[in-house]
This record gives structure tokens, C-alpha cells and sequence, in this order.
């Protein structure tokens, strides 16, 4: 199977990575990645991967299936266009939001599955399929991977816990104007090592800011790496707003408190006045009703953690090409492909 990953975005890398792994695993495919070179200028697989920054280049690949983790993807690219998610968030208003983009939407759980059968029943022109999120599959392979560091920063510090901060980009949603002098005290109250790891789409004043707060900080660390999932492994404690991660935090079991969600029912602690930050910190490591929470959404959310989800992907395409053969674009009204082709461009057809 020619597999097309699409790479709108730099934290859909280790969205789709999984794929290109078990494609490799599994042998016989041919990847290619399309990479948005405004958005990803300095992509991180580029010594590992076969990848262009050329909208022609992907379209003349004429792949047999397209894995997309964004909202969008060009109706003229040949392909069964697969929609993988970019996240568990579903109380964002664009998570359930038909863009008849996507041939198959590859639900993460059972809760976002019904939601999407439901979307079937009224649409009528794509399919859904239940597969777990790819990112379920590298924390599969390496949840045990960072013990070690994880306690060797704890003894260099002399700290007890790890708490992330991993808050949202959005202005409209973000904690970050709100926390700053919150969080400073939880260091300096509480034996916490905080690690600060921000969205790729803050804005560059936030970031340096959040910067400076680390370089005058012993016991915080600014992470610049792209990839939130390691750092979710080693922490104790995770501290957000409205950002999709709570969920893949919670996903591990592990408590979430948040500043301002726009969440109507929290699985979580969430506070509305940063200055209770210390009093929730203290209350989520023993609440035995958080820890029930946290194991519906487990269940609801995504229960795959057997590794296989990618694989699970890689199957769904290739069956519905055998029911319904390649498709060499998506129908779309006039509205939708203009849409398309202003986002991505227009290709030479061949």
C-alpha cells in the first residue's frame, strides 16, 4: 500500500510516526510524507523518513491511503483519506465538526465512536472505524523508558514529585497570563521539580517569558523538545487549561488539575483562581473520586494501550479499499475545495 502521512502541523510528527513504524514492521509499503515546510521548517524526521515539502510531489506519490491528524486535507489527492485525530478534547467545538474531508474517521474509544456513528447516520458518505490513537502505541513501547532519568533529575534537585505544565495555546483559553505567580509557589512550597512544556503554536511572548521564569528558578525546567508524551511518563502531576493532553494524562492514570477549563463536566480537579493551586495540588494525590474519574475515561476514552492501534489504522484502509477500491479524490461542494485549494495549493493534475 502507498501510504501518504499528512504532516500539517509539528505535533502531528509523533501522531503519525507510529505509522511509519508499523508500516516498516509490517513491510511491503511505501511512505511518503507530505510536510507543511511554513508550519515545520525544521522537520525532526528528516534524516529518517522519506518526506517532501511539495503539494505536486504528494499528489503525483498517488497514494492508495492518507492518515491526517488535522481537520483538513486536500479532496484532490488520490487516496482513502483517514482521519486519525489530533487529540482527545471533545469538549472543542471543531472535534465532532463534519468538514466531508475524510473517506474515515479512526476513532480513539467508544465514547468518540458513538458520537461519530451518530454523524454517519446523518452524513451517509463516509465510515468509522474504532482503532485507538496512534500515540497509545509508542507510550505502549516506552512507558518504562525514562524511569531512570526521572529519578535522577528528582535526587540532582532534591525534589520528591515531577509536575508538568502543559497548558494551551490559545489566548482565549490559555492559563499562562493567569498561573505564573501560582506555580512559582508550588516550587517554592511544595518539594516539585515543575517542568514547563508549551504548545509549538505559542505565542513568542509567552514563550519568553516562561523561559526567563525557568532561567531564575532552580527546581524549574523550560522543555524545548517537540514532543509532550515523554515528559507526561515521568511526571506525578500534570497542571493545564483547556489542553487536549489532560486527557493523555489521565489515560495514564496519573491526576490532572487545570486553571479555567472550558470543560462543563471535568474528569479532574479544575480551579478558577490560581491562588487555590497549592490546596489542589494536595488534594489530587489522595482523592479516591478523581481516581474513579480517571478510570472512566480510561475505559470510554481510549482503552487500546496493546500497541497495535497504528496496525489497527494500516488494516481499516486496506479493507475499504478492497470493498470500495482507491478513491482518486473526494467529492466536495465548490465551497469545500476552494477551501482546500487555498489552504494547500493547487497541483498540476497528471
Amino acid at each position: 500500500m502507498k501510504i501518504l502521512l499528512f504532516c500539517e502541523n509539528k505535533y502531528a510528527v509523533d501522531i503519525l510516526n507510529p505509522l511509519q513504524e508499523e508500516a516498516d514492521r509490517q513491510g511491503g509499503h511505501e511512505v511518503l510524507w507530505y510536510v507543511h515546510q511554513k508550519k515545520i521548517p525544521q522537520f525532526p524526521l528528516k534524516d529518517k523518513v522519506r518526506y517532501t515539502f511539495s503539494m505536486q510531489e504528494a499528489y503525483d506519490f498517488h497514494p492508495d491511503a492518507v492518515y491526517a491528524p488535522g481537520n483538513i486535507v486536500p479532496y484532490y489527492l488520490s487516496g482513502v483519506k483517514c482521519s486519525i485525530f489530533h487529540g482527545y478534547a471533545a469538549e472543542k467545538r471543531d472535534q465532532f465538526h463534519i468538514r466531508n474531508y475524510f473517506d474515515i474517521y479512526m476513532t480513539q474509544g467508544p465514547y468518540f465512536t458513538q458520537e461519530f456513528e451518530k454523524l454517519q447516520r446523518k452524513y451517509g458518505d463516509f465510515e468509522v472505524l474504532e482503532t485507538g490513537w496512534t500515540r497509545q502505541d509508542w507510550i505502549a513501547r516506552h512507558r518504562d523508558d525514562f524511569r531512570e532519568e526521572k529519578a535522577q533529575l528528582l535526587h540532582e534537585h532534591g525534589c520528591e514529585r515531577i509536575v508538568l505544565y502543559a497548558p494551551t495555546f490559545s489566548p482565549r483559553l490559555t492559563s499562562l497570563p493567569k498561573i505564573k505567580r501560582a506555580l512559582i509557589e508550588l516550587v517554592e512550597q511544595k518539594k516539585v521539580l515543575l517542568l514547563i512544556k508549551l504548545h509549538p503554536l505559542t505565542c513568542q511572548e509567552w514563550v519568553d517569558e516562561y523561559k526567563e521564569l525557568a532561567r531564575q528558578y532552580q527546581h524549574i525546567i523550560f522543555e524545548e523538545d517537540f514532543a509532550v508524551t515523554k515528559f507526561m511518563l515521568m511526571a506525578d502531576v500534570m497542571i493545564s487549561d483547556t489542553s487536549s493532553t489532560i486527557y493523555e494524562m489521565l489515560l495514564l492514570d496519573k491526576p490532572v488539575i487545570t486553571l479555567d477549563t472550558v470543560s462543563k463536566d471535568p474528569y479532574w480537579k479544575d480551579i478558577n483562581d490560581a491562588a487555590q493551586l497549592l490546596e489542589a495540588y494536595d488534594v489530587v494525590l489522595s482523592d479516591e473520586r478523581l481516581t474513579q474519574r480517571r478510570q472512566w475515561i480510561i475505559q470510554n476514552y481510549d482503552p487500546y494501550n496493546d500497541g497495535k492501534c497504528a496496525q489497527r489504522m494500516l488494516e481499516g484502509a486496506e479493507e475499504y479499499i478492497r470493498r470500495h477500491g482507491v478513491p482518486q479524490k473526494r467529492k466536495l461542494n465548490l465551497w469545500r475545495k476552494y477551501v482546500s485549494v487555498k489552504t494547500f495549493g493547487k497541483i498540476r493534475r497528471s
